[in-house]
């Protein structure tokens, strides 16, 4: 590691919708910001196809381009986008206090103040066939992909509210929508697993879990397997779901951040300040509600603001 640590205003790590939108209220007040890409530049909206639901893209837009012109965008106001990601970090507690950040467990980023956008993953079950159909059929988040299959038969996986939410979301403009749900019962609470089973147009399968997702290039149907009887099916559809929650990517801030059970950072009521002066956190990374890119890129223009203000209140 370096002996004379880079120091800046403002780092932002992560670059989602909500990290570059930061980054561009930030360099636009002069926090001269750097941004540190992570993993997956770009975030969760690179294994996205289309985008029909962000404001200003009237013929709608695939996710890799939305995210190159929003790079492009925070870089036009001067961000510096680097690849990289945090592996370490130890905040102050002092207010005016200075934050460390490591890169890729080497490099040592000092910093005036720290946003968080580093988002949520989505959990998916792993097998071969699925992973080779994202982004061709097998999505998870109906919200946003959902609209794509409108009159058609979809499946969804998953026994929680999120997976029911979605369920009765998709029944309501899907042909027929089949729930898969691995045990035998589901976790939802009473409210939302009536709002299933009162959904003519839901066919829920207990006791079941995929076997394949079937198709060369689009998902072209599903073979199910009953995991109590071994019994093997078959159905024709067009859109598979996977709805078995996300896992924030906060691991490397326990012991410093508030979260919740789930991992999720807790911000101080309607604004994105953290419980240590000066760190901030937008997007997916402390909403769990919501999870669209809208309202990650609101809460990264929000961050943005309040990192302005803090400096504003430190320097006076």
């Amino acid at each position: 590691m370096s002996n004379q640590p880079e120091h800046i205003k403002t780092l932002i790590i992560g670059s989602g919708p909500a990290g570059y939108t930061a980054a561009i209220y930030a360099a636009r007040a002069d926090l001269k910001p750097v941004v540190y890409t992570g993993l997956e530049p770009g975030g969760q909206l690179t294994t996205t196809t289309e985008v029909d639901n962000f404001p200003g893209y009237p013929e709608g837009v695939d996710g890799p381009t939305m995210m190159v012109q929003l790079q492009q965008q925070a870089e036009r106001f001067g961000t510096d986008v680097r690849i990289g990601m945090a592996t370490a970090v130890e905040f102050s507690k002092e207010v005016g206090g200075i934050h460390s950040v490591t890169i890729d467990n080497e490099k040592e980023i000092t910093a005036d103040t720290v946003i968080i956008s580093t988002g949520a993953t989505a959990k998916y079950l792993g097998l071969p066939s699925e992973q080779r159909l994202r982004g061709g059929g097998v999505s998870a988040c109906a919200v946003c992909d959902g609209f794509f299959y409108k009159g058609q038969d979809v499946a969804i996986v998953g026994g929680g509210d999120t997976a029911a939410e979605e369920a009765t979301y998709l029944a309501n403009i899907c042909n027929k929508v089949t729930m898969l749900v691995r045990k035998d019962r589901m976790r939802a609470s009473k409210a939302m697993q009536h709002r299933v089973t009162s959904t003519p147009n839901i066919d829920l399968r207990y006791n079941t879990e995929i076997d394949e997702v079937l198709g060369d290039q689009v998902v072209e149907g599903l073979r199910m397997v009953n995991n109590q009887t071994g019994q093997k099916e078959e159905i024709a559809i067009t859109g598979l779901f996977i709805a078995i929650g996300h896992k924030p990517n906060t691991d490397i801030f326990k012991g410093q951040l508030d979260m919740d059970d789930a991992g999720y950072l807790i911000t101080q009521g309607k604004s994105t300040k953290t419980n240590i002066p000066g760190v901030f956190a937008s997007g997916d990374v402390q909403d769990k509600e919501y999870r669209q890119a809208v309202t990650a890129a609101g809460t990264g223009c929000m961050a943005a603001l309040d990192a302005e203000r803090y400096l504003a209140e430190v320097a006076s």
